[in-house]
């Protein structure tokens, strides 16, 4: 068989969002809503991926890489929408619908329904669920052999029997069809409805009229076919998603502290025996080597860490932290920052665009930005680089195994030679020689008797 052909729905607005934002356009863990159910398709080896959009074209430039965008023109339903994707649709292969507002979905999910729809036969099968509280889905009959007979809607008294209510058994909106099959039951179907749309399940009862079978696959996880109408509902799936993704990083051998307390996006990676303390917020293609430990109170943001890093208390953003390096407490690591093997970022101290050498270290108060500091170097608390003249960025260079003394100001562009010291003080304006010590400041004048001359005279003229 062809590989499938995955069809994802997601022309809605999503109104109940209440957003400016379309509904499946919201980030969920790193990643858009609509981008989990791509993902899993991916995953599961689809041979085509086919995401429909409204005609305000919102999802243009939002999708994975090498996703196919089909546009439907009008908000005419679910089976319209299908049909807006019909030009990517094989029709010798298995097509799956899923809808972008489901993002829970798995790759075992969709290809479990494949199978299970390739080996039944039938020309649909649709994915079931059952529920111990299945008000408000539509339950499914089923034939004397099993398959769907017709699902039954229960929005409203009277649509459903009391036998049809106690049916658990419901309707969880995916469906897997043989291409051909699918739109040619879809070209029968008429918007016979209040609403005046074209429904998807209508093609199943198109295909039930003419005595073609529909299969039924039932779904053990019934949390995988959660959909989102509303913040509340994304902020529970939300709660699910961590989950699981905490759970994929312990299975693996790493260490969450506190699950509660820490955010882990989709898309991080982490090794083995690492630590991630509480209250951390790991984002973005953030990647942890091996027996790092992370936190508490945390938060890296699309950075690179190697092995044995130890990070605490601090925020880094698009930052490299090489081999055994120290982070923080309260440190602030901006984007192109890069710290080799065994360097130190102390309290309190900002570092930017700048390049930390081989077991440097900036312990304390200080801010760095666009510099390179050499192997070795040890710059004093209160270290400032001034890097900004008003109009142009300029770059400072220190050298190997300089030390600067406490409260130097570098002013770029500046070089400090290897083995240099630096008065404690100084504000540094010229290159200082390899070797050499600079200092620069005013020399300390005392006046003897100053504190006297302040306090003022007594009324009889005494001092």
């Amino acid at each position: 068989m062809p590989a499938p052909t995955v069809v994802i729905l997601a022309a809605g607005e999503g109104t109940r969002m209440r957003s400016r934002t379309p509904k499946v356009l919201h980030p969920l863990l790193g990643r858009l809503m609509v981008n989990w159910p791509v993902a899993a398709a991916r995953e599961a080896g689809a041979g085509r991926i086919v995401v429909v959009g409204g005609p305000n074209r919102a999802l243009e430039g939002q999708l994975a890489e090498g996703v196919h965008l089909a546009v439907q023109a009008e908000p005419k339903g679910t089976g319209d929408a299908v049909l807006a994707a019909a030009t990517h649709v094989d029709h010798d292969a298995t097509v799956i619908i899923l809808s972008g507002d489901v993002p829970l979905i798995t790759a075992e999910a969709i290809e479990g329904l494949a199978q299970g729809h390739e080996a039944s036969g039938a020309p649909a099968t649709m994915a079931t669920m059952e529920l111990d509280d299945p008000t408000g889905y539509g339950r499914v009959v089923r034939a004397p052999d099993g398959t769907v007979e017709r699902v039954v809607e229960t929005k409203t008294p009277g649509d459903a029997s009391e036998r049809e209510l106690a049916i658990k058994e419901v309707n969880t909106g995916i469906y897997a069809f043989q291409g051909r099959a699918m739109l040619d039951a879809l070209a029968q179907v008429r918007p016979d409805n209040v609403q005046g749309e074209y429904y998807l399940p209508d093609a199943l009862v198109v295909m039930r009229r003419d005595g073609q079978p529909v299969a039924a696959h039932k779904v053990d996880d019934p949390t995988l076919t959660l959909g989102v109408n509303d913040r509340i509902a994304l902020a529970e799936i939300r709660k699910l998603a961590q989950r699981r993704i905490h759970e994929r990083h312990m299975a693996a051998g790493v260490t969450i502290v506190d699950p509660g307390s820490t955010v882990i996006e989709v898309d991080v990676e982490l090794g083995r025996d690492t630590v991630v303390e509480p209250a951390s917020f790991l984002r973005g293609s953030t990647r942890a080597g091996e027996l790092c430990r992370i936190g508490p109170l945390t938060t890296l943001i699309d950075t690179e860490l190697a092995d044995e890093v130890r990070v605490v208390h601090s925020y880094l953003d698009s930052c490299r932290v090489g081999p055994r390096c120290t982070v923080g407490p309260f440190a602030y690591l901006r984007p192109g920052t890069q710290l080799e093997e065994g360097a130190k970022a102390g309290t309190f101290v900002e570092i930017k665009n700048s390049h930390i050498g081989t077991g440097a270290k900036v312990p304390h108060l200080s801010y760095v930005g666009d510099t390179d500091v050499g192997p070795h170097a040890n710059l004093g608390a209160s270290t400032i680089t001034a890097n900004y003249d008003g109009t142009t960025k300029h770059r400072t260079k220190i050298g190997a195994r300089v030390h600067s003394s406490v409260h130097v100001s570098f002013v770029a562009p500046v070089t400090v030679g290897d083995d240099a010291y630096t008065g404690a003080g100084s504000v540094i304006t010229e290159d200082v020689p390899a070797e050499a010590l600079g200092i620069a400041r005013e020399r300390q004048t005392n006046i003897a008797g100053y504190a006297r001359r302040r306090r003022p005279a007594k009324a009889d003229g005494s001092d």
